[in-house]
Order: C-alpha cells, then sequence, then structure tokens
C-alpha cells in the first residue's frame, strides 16, 4: 500500500522541504546550482546530475549524459538508491543556440532538441516508478518561448514547446498520482546565450532580462506550494503568457517589428547565419 506523506505547512503557506527527496538535472549550470543550494538551505536531500559535475558546487552531482539510455538508467537508479526514493524531480538541463528557421536543421538543432526534449523525457520516465510510490512531482523548466517565439532560435523555441506537450501527456498518465508543473522563465542572464551571442545573433534588444532569483522562487513554489499546471516567474511573464496563449498575432506583430528595427539596424550584419535576414529587410 502507497502512503503518501503530508508534509507541514510553514509560515509560508508552502510545504515543508524538511527531508524531501530531490533530483535535478543540469545541476552544475546557473540554475541548477541556485536550485541545489536553495533547496538544501530548507533541509531537502538534493542529488544532481549534470554532464560535466562541478565538484565545487552545492550537493552531490552524478555524471550523467542525458542523452544517453544507460547513463540515464544508471545515474537514475544510483540516485534514488541513495536518496531511499524520490519525491521531486526538477528537468532543469537545457541548451540554447543559433537556429533560423529557415535553415535546414543541422547538428545543433538536433543537439537542442535531444537534451531539451529527448533529455527530459528520459529521465523522467527513469523516474516515474518511484515518483509514482511518494505521489511526488516532476517540474519542467520550460521557456517563455514555448509560447512566444523569438526568431533565430528556432530549435529552442521548438523543442521547449514540444517539452511542454510531453508534460502535458505525461499529466493526463500519471497525474493522478504525480503533480506536473511547467515554468516558464523569460530571460535570464546566464552562459546558455553565449554561442547565440557568438554567431552574432544576439537578440539583446528583444528581451528583458529578469532576475535568478526570481526564477528560484518559482520553481519552490511549484515544488511546495498547491500542485499548478503552469506558472509564470514574473508579472511581465504572465502577461506575455496570456497573449501569446491567446493573442498569438498581437504578440507576433510586436515582437515581427522589434526584429526588423534591430536587423536594419546593423544588429545583425555579418553574421553568416542571418544573412538572408539581413539582406530581405534591406529590400522591404
Amino acid at each position: 500500500m502507497n502512503i503518501r506523506i503530508c508534509r507541514p505547512i510553514t509560515s509560508s503557506g508552502l510545504r515543508d522541504a524538511h527531508g524531501l527527496r530531490v533530483l535535478i538535472t543540469g545541476a552544475s549550470g546557473t540554475f541548477g546550482r541556485a536550485l541545489s543550494a536553495r533547496l538544501t538551505e530548507l533541509g531537502a536531500q538534493v542529488i544532481g546530475l549534470d554532464v560535466a559535475p562541478d565538484p565545487t558546487g552545492p550537493g552531490t552531482v552524478l555524471a550523467c549524459d542525458i542523452t544517453d539510455d544507460a547513463s540515464v538508467a544508471a545515474a537514475v537508479e544510483t540516485a534514488i538508491s541513495r536518496l531511499g526514493g524520490l519525491d521531486l524531480l526538477i528537468n532543469n538541463a537545457g541548451v540554447g543556440g543559433p537556429a533560423p528557421a529557415e535553415l535546414a536543421p543541422g547538428a545543433e538543432v538536433r543537439r537542442q532538441l535531444e537534451i531539451n526534449l529527448l533529455g527530459a523525457w528520459r529521465v523522467t520516465a527513469a523516474c516515474v516508478d518511484a515518483l509514482v510510490q511518494s505521489r511526488g512531482r516532476v517540474i519542467m523548466l520550460c521557456s517563455r518561448m514555448a509560447v512566444m517565439q523569438l526568431p533565430l532560435a528556432a530549435a529552442y523555441g521548438a523543442s521547449k514547446r514540444a517539452l511542454v506537450a510531453y508534460a502535458d501527456a505525461l499529466r493526463l498518465e500519471i497525474g493522478s498520482h504525480v503533480g506536473v508543473t511547467c515554468v516558464y522563465p523569460s530571460a535570464v542572464r546566464s552562459p546558455i546565450h553565449d554561442s547565440t551571442a557568438t554567431a552574432g545573433l544576439s537578440l539583446e534588444g528583444m528581451s528583458r532580462y529578469e532576475p535568478l532569483e526570481g526564477v528560484v522562487d518559482t520553481v519552490l513554489r511549484a515544488a511546495l506550494g498547491p500542485v499548478r499546471r503552469d506558472m509564470t516567474t514574473t508579472r511581465r511573464g504572465a502577461v506575455e503568457f496570456f497573449l501569446s496563449r491567446h493573442l498569438p498575432w498581437l504578440t507576433d506583430r510586436i515582437i515581427a517589428r522589434t526584429f526588423a528595427r534591430q536587423a536594419r539596424s546593423g544588429a545583425f550584419d555579418g553574421a553568416e547565419l542571418a544573412a538572408g535576414v539581413v539582406r530581405r529587410q534591406a529590400r522591404a
């Protein structure tokens, strides 16, 4: 018989995290380190997975390539054994990079889909039995770009939109026993943007950056508060989410105009992957 443990509610209205058994992917990255540190401070037992574990980071991080079936199976088994079960999985691992939609998909596109979508799918599948047993939760770190696409980054948006679709299917299948929440950050300054900037495709003028702390706070509310389907991380993000879902033609128009201004200002001059954009805008 499975018994669901009811954790006490703290003064903030959130469950007490003490003893919570947590697994975080991408644990040595910007979000992963911050999440591991905060949950550990709250008394949770945290184990991370990362393809390149940082020994100076918080908590225990196991080496795991989430694009490899065998690596995921072994690492998840080890983590769950050490934790004695699993109450919370945070699918945080993700990568970005330049990928204009007008160009044929290549290695960069496949890399992003493999990590952002299939990697999360692989890890979640390996954790399902333990999460069902504990009546646990899964949190997907998605992105504003799952609902509001930006140009020159088609692979990232496609992978995150597909991740939401996967979460929806998962919720329908195991939602009677496991909470499934998608969290939608906008833009946070981190190395995930480096490769796009190096390629000359920075969308610096199209995004307003938000603090990392707000993303971490939202994930904690998703983990410790009432189960919610979708959660944005800022008020602006909530507005963007609403408009993208209900008035997509309006967000398309705003983004297209802003992008055109960027291109005409010379922001993408010299960027090989944006040559088509620059050429068309010059003739517009």
